[in-house]
């Protein structure tokens, strides 16, 4: 997709390790993208895949030549806040549903709800 498209996917996962996320990645993101992440070691493999851009947050990098990680952190923060402030404490058993309901707030944040609601019940009603 275009840069800038601004749509999230997300999964719990009891490890989060490259051999983890190179999978995740390559079955959501098309091959020859560019990904703008940080430093962390679970990106190390992507440059196979992906044109890989990073900052190097230990050294206190947060933007480089336009490649930063602003957005995402924004996402994980809104969801943290309001698992923290709506719901107080999830059950394992359920977080995977909490991150499904923030992932779809996120993608759909400039769009009016209601009709996009309306639409979906329908598809499970017929």
């Amino acid at each position: 997709k275009k840069k800038g498209w601004g749509k999230v996917k997300a999964f719990t996962t009891e490890q989060a390790d490259a051999t983890v996320t190179l999978p995740f990645l390559r079955d959501n993101i098309t091959a020859g993208s560019t990904l703008h992440t940080d430093d962390s070691r679970i990106y190390s493999r992507v440059k196979r895949d992906f044109t890989h851009e990073f900052v190097n947050h230990s050294k206190l990098e947060y933007v480089k030549s336009g490649v930063h990680t602003n957005t995402i952190e924004g996402f994980w923060g809104q969801l943290k806040r309001s698992i923290d402030g709506t719901y107080h404490c999830v059950s394992p058993k359920y977080l995977q549903l909490y991150v499904n309901e923030f992932v779809f707030r996120y993608n759909y944040r400039d769009v009016a709800a209601f009709p996009v609601l309306m639409k979906a019940a329908a598809r499970h009603v017929q």
